[in-house]
């Protein structure tokens, strides 16, 4: 791997986030009520992972190592790509609100409607997370998630209610998230499923670049017990 973004889940548990990572050897994790991402450091880093999630689990990734070994099923495979804003030009939105944990239900309630992605009860404490209402109801919103070396922060959990969509929502809330993260200096990314066409175009118009494509895939450990890592 030349870059954190080739093994963003790993690198953000073993560097920005290690403060989150639950880990065995080569193998972490987030919290399940964070996220469920895990990550793995390479190829043999399947026994590790098994060893952290134990038997007969179902197990998230995202990276360059979902080649499992025998044993393993996969239950859920989709393509992605993944892409990098560091010529997106962020702005400021003053209509949105910084989302804390008094908001958790509403944005569990918005991800449920409007399926972005895995979305826990605590995933918010994995960066900022900016809303807007209407009607006094959580209409929009976005916020951070992965946090890697290299000053790279993932924009996720983009999503708009369906009654306020075409409203700009979305490309303003992308913006105004993008703005926070370089306003510390970093560089935005993102990842979206390939199917999502509207979204992907979207943020190529907001100047993001495709950098790669990506895997979303789940899968169930041996429900047997693998040789321990050293």
């Amino acid at each position: 791997m030349t870059s954190p973004l080739d093994n963003p889940i790993w690198a953000a548990l073993t560097g920005p986030q290690a403060g989150l990572a639950e880990r065995v050897g080569d193998a972490a994790r987030y919290p399940a009520d964070v996220s469920l991402f895990c990550g793995i450091a390479g190829p043999d880093g399947w026994s590790s992972l098994h060893a952290l999630a134990g038997p007969g689990q179902e197990v998230y990734m995202s990276g360059p190592y979902l080649s499992p070994p025998p044993g393993w099923a996969t239950t859920f495979r989709m393509g992605g790509v993944q892409l990098t804003g560091e010529r997106v030009e962020g702005r400021a939105f003053a209509s949105a609100e910084v989302l804390g944990p008094a908001d958790v239900p509403e944005m569990l309630d918005l991800v449920e409607r409007t399926k972005p992605g895995p979305f826990r009860k605590r995933t918010i404490e994995l960066g900022l997370y900016l809303g807007v209402r209407r009607a006094g109801r959580l209409a929009a919103m976005a916020g951070t998630r992965l946090r890697l070396p290299g000053g790279w922060t993932e924009i996720s959990a983009i999503c708009t209610d369906p009654a306020y969509r075409g409203q700009g929502l979305a490309e303003r809330l992308t913006l105004a998230v993008a703005h926070d993260i370089q306003a510390r200096g970093e560089k935005p990314f993102l990842a979206t499923l390939a199917t999502n066409a509207n979204a992907i175009r979207l943020y190529q118009r907001l100047g993001f670049e495709h950098r790669q494509d990506v895997e979303f895939t789940a899968f169930r450990s041996p429900h047997e017990h693998m040789r321990r890592p050293r």
